[in-house]
């Protein structure tokens, strides 16, 4: 009997088709969400991107495994309205696809609002380890900020909300956005 309780149980189980989970073909063919490879010459910058890109060791090594493997994770990206596409998340790795000589990267482009794709660049960014204070500043002013367009209410659970990807609390996270009221020099980063 214990044998066909587990068979009649698992029975029940009913497993979604990976298209409708992973977003495949059928997605693809709805023009909401396609996988290309990009020319790197049709790859612009997020408009105000916080974080910075150097060609420091980190990128070094980004460069060699593009090298040796081509992108592994692919970018995210929009269609922009004058042409190509906005990235919203894969900056470095443009840059690394540039040095390593290469002339296109993967990217997977889905239509984002202005808003949404705030959001999604500073989630996919903020929990890198180099980052300063004043790109993080920047970048929880941008979510929040995106957020309030989308209709949540500004307060301690929206500054919650801003930090929860990285791990910071509302009382840090208004820390930071007051830091980004500073002016320009004030939050230049060194060297640029």
């Amino acid at each position: 009997m214990g044998s066909n309780a587990k068979s009649g149980s698992a029975a029940k189980i009913t497993l979604e088709k990976f298209d409708d989970l992973f977003g495949g073909s059928a997605a693809q063919g709805s023009g909401a969400e396609q996988i290309i490879n990009a020319p790197l010459a049709e790859l612009y910058t997020f408009k105000d991107h916080p974080f910075r890109v150097e060609d420091d060791e980190k990128m070094e090594e980004t460069t060699e495994s593009i090298r040796q493997y081509w992108v592994l994770v692919p970018g995210i990206a929009r269609p922009r309205a004058g042409g190509g596409y906005e990235i919203i998340a894969g900056h470095r790795r443009k840059r690394g696809s540039e040095l390593a000589g290469k002339t296109e990267m993967p990217v997977i482009v889905r239509n984002y609002t202005d808003d949404e794709a705030t959001i999604i660049m500073v989630d996919s960014n903020i929990q890198r380890e180099d980052i300063l204070p004043s790109e993080k500043a920047r970048a929880y002013k941008m979510k929040y900020e995106a957020m309030k367009h989308q209709g949540k209410k500004s307060g301690k659970n929206t500054l919650d909300e801003v930090g929860e990807a990285a791990g910071e609390n509302a009382k840090k996270v208004q820390r930071y956005i007051w830091i980004s009221r500073l002016s320009d020099e004030l939050l230049a980063i060194p060297g640029s």
